[in-house]
This record gives C-alpha cells, structure tokens and sequence, in this order.
C-alpha cells in the first residue's frame, strides 16, 4: 500500500468513526427525549399515537375518518394521511402542537407511489428501464415535490414480487424477479429517505405490503397466500430485506395470511423475522382497515383482533381505529400489557424524531417551495427521459420505426386521446385534467413536422358497465354509442389518409392496479377487432401498447408489423412516445415480468424448477413430459426481454478461472458490440443456474446487470465479478448456504437468449 492510499484509508476510518460516534450520540439524545415525553402521557395518550386517520382526500380505500379535528384536538391521532398543500397541513399540525395537552406532531402521509405532481411511469414501467440511477431520481424528486407540499411520509415502495398477471397490483411493483426487485427496494429508499431523513426534502419510506402479497391465489386481489418457508426466503422475502436493510423507517402489513395467520396478527412474520432476524427499528402501520378485516379472516371481534395485531408486532392503525376504541379496555383485562403500548407508541415517536419533527413541526411547511419546486422544468425533463427509458419495443419487423417526421400519420384508438389515464394507476395526486393525452403529447412534441389526424375508433370495451369500472378515479374514456361497424369504418377513411397508422390501445389505467383483477388479460375484443381492420388497409400500422401488466399478444405479435409497449409513462408520456417512435430516443426497456402466450400458463416466470420430466428446450409436446396439449411452455415474451432500433453482437462469456473459491472473487467478462446503425443502450443480463443442490434449484436466477451506451459501431468488455455470496441461497433447514459443486453462468440480452459457461466453487 503506497502512503497516499495509507493516508486515505487512515482519513476514511476516522471519517467512519466520526460518523459512528455522531450516530450514537443522536440514538442516546432521541433516547433521552422520548423517555421524558412519554413519561407525562398518559395510556389513552399512547394509544392516541398509534391512530393513523385519512383525510379522505384521494380515495384509497373504502372508509373516511371522522372528527378529526376534535381528535387531534384530544391527542388521539398519530398521523393522517390523504391530506395535501401547505395550508391544510399547517392547519392541523398547528392544532396539534398548540392544542393538545403535549403538543406532539403529526406525521402526514400519502401514496407517493411513482411521482407527485410530476408523474413518472408506473413502477412496472420503470423497473423496465433497469437504470438504478434513474430510478432513484425519480424517487428523490418525488421526495422533493411532495415534501414542498406538506408531506414527510410515502407508502412507498412497493416490493410484492408477482408472477401471476391476473393481479391487478402487478403494475404497482417491480416484477418477477428477486434480484431485481431488491436493487429498485433500495434504490427507492435511498431515493425517497436521502441522506439525511430529517431534512426537509425527505420522505420517510414504508416498505410494502409484507409480506408475500404478490402471490395472491388465482392473481385475486386480497386473496389468500400459502407458500413453503423454502420459497418465501428465496425468493418473495429478499425484495423487503433489502428495503430493510437500506434503511426503510417503517413497514405495511399485506392483507392475506401467511402460514395461516393474517400478516396484521402474525407474530411471526411481524416479529421473529422483521425484527429479530432482520433487525428492523423502526414502525410497522397496517394497510387500510387491516385490523378491522381480521374480523372476517375469522379471527375474532374487534377487540380480539386489535390486541392480536398490536401483540404480533404492530404499532400503527391504518383508519379502522380498533387500537383507539379498544386497548384501553383489553389493557384493563389483562389481554395486552402496558409494555406492548409502550413499544408501538415508542416507534411511532421515534420516526417523528427522526424526521426532525420535534425539532421544527413545521418544517415541511413552506409555501414557497411548492411554488418553486413542483412539476419543476427538470423534473419534467426527467418524467420525460424516464417514460422514454422504460419503453420495450417487443417488435419491428422490418425495421418500421423509428417513423420519419414527415407527412400525415393517424392516430387511432380508444388510449389516443385520454390525458386522465397517462399517469397510470396509483397518481392519486396527479393532475389529471391538465396532463397531455398521447395525441396532444405528440403535437406538442412534433410540431408541424407532421401532419396527426385522429380518430377514438373503438370503445374501451363493448360493455358499457365494465368499461365503467375501468375507468373509476375521473379516468374516464367517452363511449361511442353507434354501432362498432359504423365507429371503425369512420376510423378507416382516417387511416386512409395517412402514411402511417399508430393504434393506441391496450388496457386503461384503472383495469390494473389495486382490486383490479382480470381473468382475461389480451387486448379488449373490441380493440382488436379494430387493430384487425386497420391492418387490412395495408397501411403500415404500429401498435402503442397501454398496459400495467403483461398482455396475451399470441395474435398481434403474429399480424403487426412494430409493437411499443409504454405502460403507462407518466405527465409526459405523449412526448416520450413521441421521441421514441420518431426516433429521438432509441428504446432500451427491458420486460421486468414475463408476457405469457395463455393466461392458462400463469403464474409464469423464467427462473422456474425443473421438474423430473422436464421438456427439452425447442420442443412442444410429448408425453409423460411437463406440458400442455395446446399450447408449448414457451413465454410469448421472456423476462428480460426488450428490442433496440440497432443490434447488440455478444461474444461467448470468458472466466478468468473455472474455480471459485469461498473467500475470493471469479471475473465473468464478454464482449458487447453495437452491429448496426443507430446509437443504443443495452442492458447485459448475467444468470447462474447452482447445478447440484440439496434442494431443487431453479433453472437460472438473475444475480447482475448493466446498462452500458454503445455508439454504432462499438465495442465494450463487460465484466461481472461473482463471490461466493451471490451463489447463496437457503437451504431446507433456512440456513443461508452456498454449496460446493458446479454451476452454470448464462450472459445474454434476456433470460433465454444466452451463452453459458461452467465453473466449480471449492469447499
């Protein structure tokens, strides 16, 4: 080591000691205070505390608190969510520190779930960027919007993998996979928590829905969830453990049960493993009237079910008040103690003083920073980039886009001209009468370059009470009450005009998202019946998919010549569609979640066991072998999967070594190379399959990733280090092993299309 290395070593461990000893002096003051605090409350005051009441501002759930004010008033609110702006916030903090008996803050919360006032695309969309950076950001502007406004608190992120599209809350997570997952948990965190959490530009984090929610049976919302310990921690646990360990200042129970027992009353899930195996700190807040619905889980009336939840490990009451009207007289029965009021109301004042409440209740209540700071021109520049980023071009036959911006190109579908649903699902704070629909995003983007002619073409869907669900929230979509023949055939001389046809269609926001299950999911019979026509005129058609969860596409992948699916983007998503189908950004989205050819085949995902008759790759059928007389195991799409206007070249991956021992690293490099015209982004994929275990292992697991620029023409080495942890796994007694024996390394563009290479790690 060289004297300047020596000598930065030396500075980094007294920086780190600094740091320590500054932490603990800060864990010893917020100590030392809150005994103080709580030592004058009395027990209807720490119950109190673990109240969380809605304002009601944004529906989120079924139920609105009420007397609020009187509450706060009487020091029996802890938080309130669904309240915004300054004024409003200012308000009732105000009655809180100037007229309940102590004085104490409140926290005020929100679903900030992907953007403020500037909306990003929705967290599927975004985790099909696979840019961490990117993602972050767009948490950390989230953070600033919505803490200019008043807030300090995000239900956000949401970390239940989901391998089932059926599930509408699909769209409000990151996916499939695992690994994935859990890199967007911490890059959100980060995103949302910063630096410092008392600052006044941070939200505090709340880690959701734990656990396992994503695994609803039958992809029904709210359903019930059973799984095997082994799968839990390999594969649907790591996503929260890895928001925990970023840091995450609280928690939110899922509404199904696990092992039998509802998350809000489980014990075990709340306590053993969130706190004594995964050393979590901080608070746990029940989802929506959580508590309240123990009651039809069967597990006992009101008062029963509230002592069971606060007993298990909970410390907040999201609206059912359960904890306000109840624990006092359970305390007085001897069915929960004073020590277990304690702990929740502890947590829940904790989380304030981190968030620098005490200090200044007010200082996420400056007016000016509204002004300034929301849907600020950088932060739209970067809804922009983002909704671009997590575009997937899932076809381009003969190389159709990007479109030249010249002459006339149509417009058509029932997606085209509806500002309301570009945000997506979950913008419960978006503005939606002044968010561009795709059609004016587009004018706005193209200018007079190109002449955009419009027309509906279709309904959402025929039935006229379904599409109604489907656009709840002022989402709303205008039906054309005439006969389809007549609707499509004027959709038809519009294409006529036209060079080009863009078909914007697909799901609308609401047909995914919470309680928003499907047992169908293609595209709208009506939709496609349009789609259909259109591409009888012979006109080039590229169709714009609206979607928050994978499609069935077997028909439109077979019959349209250019597919872009754009989720939903965000404020900007008509000029992010824009820049990419005119070629300003080459698309570089890659699937976060398998698309299958059936909804019969779900759940689907690609890192599945093997079973003891497993079908050989390229085949169909055979039988006494694993498959479908109807259709092959094949994906339509698979995880990882997105096209680009150029083409990558990949080299055979290259080992630096075919043995890996415990303690050292083994380098995995191969060579990326842009083959065609256009400047591009690829994401290179590394998966490694454990080839002999003591349990059955999946058939390759992700464990790297990275998005690198190529310019046409360009070369790049890309080279992933793998240790002895990223083989680890837990094995059938939970212990977090890596076995001695042979594995395979698998580098490629997506989960199928890959090369491999072998090494062996030492024992």
């Amino acid at each position: 080591m060289d004297t300047q290395t020596r000598w930065l070593v030396i500075a980094a461990v007294l920086l780190l000691g600094i740091h320590t000893v500054n932490g603990q002096q800060r864990a010893r003051d917020m100590d030392h205070f809150i005994t103080d605090l709580m030592a004058q409350m009395t027990i209807d005051e720490k119950i109190g505390q673990l109240n969380l009441v809605t304002a009601g501002e944004a529906t989120t759930g079924a139920v609105v608190s009420t007397d609020v004010e009187s509450k706060i008033k009487e020091g029996k609110i802890g938080g309130i969510f669904s309240m915004t702006s300054v004024p409003r916030i200012r308000a009732a903090q105000e009655l809180a520190v100037n007229q309940s008996r102590l004085k104490i803050p409140i926290l005020f919360g929100l679903d900030v779930i992907h953007g403020y006032k500037t909306i990003f695309p929705i967290p599927l969309g975004l985790a099909a960027s696979w840019d961490m950076d990117l993602i972050q950001e767009t948490a950390r502007i989230a953070a600033i919007e919505a803490s200019a406004d008043g807030l300090n608190w995000t239900f956000s992120p949401m970390v239940d993998i989901s391998r089932d599209a059926r599930w509408g809350r699909i769209s409000e997570g990151s996916g499939e996979d695992t690994y994935l997952s859990s890199r967007i948990a911490e890059a959100m965190v980060h995103g949302y928590q910063g630096d410092d959490l008392a600052a006044d530009n941070t939200l505090m984090a709340c880690v959701k829905h734990f656990a396992l929610y994503g695994a609803a049976e039958a992809g029904r919302d709210y359903n019930t969830t059973d799984m095997s310990l082994h799968r839990m921690y390999n594969e649907y646990l790591p996503p929260y453990k890895a928001a925990i360990d970023a840091g995450a200042g609280s928690v939110m129970t899922s509404f199904n049960d696990i092992n039998g027992v509802p998350a809000t009353a489980n014990k075990w899930l709340m306590t053993e493993v969130l706190r004594q195996q995964w050393g979590f700190d901080g608070f746990v807040v029940t989802d929506y009237t959580a508590v309240n619905e123990l009651i039809e889980h069967g597990l006992g009336d009101l008062q029963e079910v509230s002592a069971r939840s606060l007993k298990a490990g909970v410390e907040m009451d999201m609206v059912g008040e359960g904890f306000l009207t109840t624990l006092r007289k359970s305390l007085d029965e001897g069915k929960v103690s004073e020590a277990d009021i304690d702990r929740a109301c502890r947590l829940v004042l904790e989380a304030k003083y981190k968030l620098g409440l005490f200090e200044d209740p007010f200082r996420y209540c400056d007016e000016s920073r509204a002004k300034q700071l929301i849907q600020h021109p950088t932060h739209m520049a970067k809804a922009r980039e983002a909704a671009a980023k997590s575009f997937v071009l899932l076809k381009n036959e003969q190389q159709l886009l990007p479109l030249k911006k010249q002459g006339t190109v149509a417009l058509i579908g029932p997606l085209a001209n509806t500002g309301s649903n570009m945000p997506g699902t979950w913008s419960v704070s978006a503005d939606l009468e002044n968010t561009p629909s795709l059609l004016e995003g587009m004018r706005a983007a193209l200018g007079d370059r190109v002449n955009l002619v419009y027309h509906q073409g279709s309904n959402l869907v025929a039935d006229a009470a379904y599409q109604e669900r489907a656009t709840m929230f002022g989402r709303t979509i205008p039906r054309d009450e005439r006969p389809e023949a007549e609707v499509i055939a004027e959709a038809l001389e519009v294409a006529k005009q036209a060079d080009v046809v863009i078909a914007a269609l697909g799901e609308s926001s609401e047909m995914s998202g919470e309680a928003s299950s499907r047992t169908d999911i293609g595209i709208p019979a009506v939709q496609q019946r349009l789609l259909s026509e259109l591409l009888k005129t012979g006109k080039p058609v590229v169709l714009v998919l609206f979607t928050g969860r994978p499609l069935t596409l077997i028909w439109e992948n077979e019959h349209v010549p250019a597919i872009l699916n754009v989720w939903f983007g965000g404020t900007e998503t008509g000029k992010a569609v824009a820049d990419v189908l005119f070629g300003d950004v080459n698309p570089s989205g890659k699937l976060p979640a398998t698309f299958p050819q059936h909804v019969g085949q779900l759940p689907l995902y690609y890192s599945h066991k093997n079973t003891g008759r497993p079908l050989a790759d390229g085949q169909w059928f055979q039988k006494f072998r694993s498959n479908y007389l109807d259709v092959s195991n094949d994906p339509l799409y698979p995880f990882g999967y997105g096209l680009s206007y150029t083409t990558f070249t990949y080299g055979k991956p290259v080992l630096n070594t075919d043995t890996l021992e415990r303690k050292g690293s083994l380098q995995v490099s191969v060579e990326v190379s842009n083959s065609g015209s256009y400047a591009g982004e690829e994401v290179v994929q590394l998966y490694i399959r454990d080839l002999v275990g003591s349990v059955t292992r999946p058939v390759k697991e992700l464990k790297g990733f990275r998005k690198i620029q190529l310019a046409a023409g360009q070369s790049q080495r890309v080279v992933f280090d793998i240790t002895e942890e990223d083989l680890k796994f837990y094995n059938a007694d939970l212990e977090h092993v890596a076995e001695a024996g042979e594995f395979a390394v698998f580098v490629g563009t997506n989960s199928r299309d890959v090369q491999e290479a072998r090494f062996f790690l030492k024992d």
